[in-house]
C-alpha cells in the first residue's frame, strides 16, 4: 500500500489527475481534480482500491480527507466511487457535522445517495468522526486511533486529550489516558 506520491501534476479530466513521479504517469482519482494546479509538484495522500479486475488509487489532499474518506468506503452499500463526489460536493467538517446531527436532507443531497444510504451512513458513523475543530487532535491521532479500537467514544476521548502531555511516548499517554477514561 502506498501512504503518499509526489510528483507533477501533468494531466487534469473530470474526475482524475495523472501525476507523473519518475517517469511514471499514476492515474488518480480526486474529489475536485481542477482544484490541482497543472505543472504544480504536489504532495497526494493515496488509498489504493484493490478489486479482482483493477487497482485504483484515489487521492486526497489532507489526511483529513483521506480519514473520512476511508471511513465512508467502510459504510454498507457506500463504495468509492459513491464517497468521492460526497468530499467534491461537500466539506469535511460540514459532512461530519451532518452525521452527528442526523441531517438526512444533507447526506441525500450528493449523487447516488438516497435516504437508506444516508441512514446506514448516520448508523455507523454518528459520534466516531474527529472534527478539526477548536478540539483538535494533533500530535494524538495515533492515540486516539487505539482508544477508538478499544471501544472508547471519540467525544470522550477529545475530553481527555488537553489533560495528556504530548512530550510522552505513546505507551505513556496511553496509560494517561486509560486512567483519566477509567475515573
Amino acid at each position: 500500500m502506498f501512504s503518499f506520491i509526489k510528483g507533477k501534476i501533468v494531466e487534469l479530466e473530470k474526475n482524475y489527475i495523472t501525476l507523473e513521479n519518475n517517469g511514471i504517469g499514476y492515474l488518480i482519482y480526486v474529489a475536485n481534480p481542477f482544484s490541482f494546479p497543472i505543472g504544480e509538484e504536489k504532495k497526494i495522500y493515496l488509498y489504493t482500491h484493490i478489486r479482482e479486475d483493477e487497482i485504483s488509487f484515489y487521492g486526497f489532499n489532507s489526511l483529513e480527507e483521506k480519514a473520512l474518506f476511508l471511513r465512508l468506503i467502510n459504510v454498507k452499500g457506500l463504495g468509492p466511487k459513491m464517497a468521492l463526489p460526497m468530499l467534491a460536493t461537500g466539506s469535511v467538517a460540514g459532512i461530519i457535522d451532518a452525521i452527528d446531527r442526523e441531517n438526512i436532507l444533507y447526506l441525500t443531497k450528493f449523487p447516488k445517495i438516497g435516504e437508506k444510504i444516508a441512514r446506514q451512513i448516520i448508523l455507523d458513523l454518528k459520534g466516531k468522526l474527529i472534527k478539526n475543530d477548536n478540539t483538535s487532535t494533533n500530535g494524538y491521532e495515533e492515540l486516539v486511533e487505539v482508544l477508538e479500537s478499544l471501544g472508547y467514544k471519540i467525544n470522550d476521548i477529545k475530553k481527555i486529550l488537553p489533560k495528556l502531555n504530548q512530550e510522552l511516548k505513546l505507551e505513556d499517554q496511553l496509560k494517561d489516558a486509560l486512567k483519566l477514561l477509567l475515573k
